[in-house]
């Protein structure tokens, strides 16, 4: 069976908006990069680039606990000895929600050139507004296991 190759009028890209606000991290960004990678589609295939563009808005809205918001730690490095930065989710969170968000996906794409492709098809904004308008986006609501529950 010889290897699937969509041909580039096969593919389309779309555009989705998603809104992040109550979302799980881990489960948004599952969400996020499925569409990246252009899983969702019957043209699927793994070597190329076949995802939609998406929009994430209101970042800095996830619901985290308080306990992975203390206990998870990003770590980043200067390239000088003893240059390690080390921030907690919650400061980071605060800081730059998109980072936090950026982060969480990139690490569900492929490593290299490909997966750094589809990454620049992610758009993130922290509130509720985008200016991403004339692209026509289709709203596209997270499954119900991806949003916290509602703490009673």
């Amino acid at each position: 069976m010889p290897t699937y190759t969509p041909k580039r009028s096969e593919i389309t890209r779309e555009w989705h908006v998603i809104d992040a606000e109550g979302a799980i991290l881990g489960r948004l960004a599952t969400e996020v990069a499925t569409l990246l990678r252009g899983k969702h589609k019957p043209t699927f295939a793994p070597h190329m680039d076949t995802g939609d563009f998406v929009i994430v808005v209101n970042a800095q809205a996830l619901a985290i606990s308080a306990r992975k918001g203390h206990d998870k730690l990003y770590h980043r490095h200067s390239g000088y000895p003893g240059g390690i930065r080390t921030e907690t989710l919650e400061h980071l969170l605060a800081r730059d929600p998109e980072r936090v968000v950026r982060l969480a996906v990139k690490r569900m794409l492929p490593k290299g050139p490909l997966g750094r492709k589809m990454l620049k098809k992610l758009k993130i904004h922290p509130g509720p507004t985008h200016p991403h308008a004339a692209q026509q986006p289709k709203a596209r609501a997270l499954p119900a296991r991806s949003l916290a529950r509602p703490s009673a």
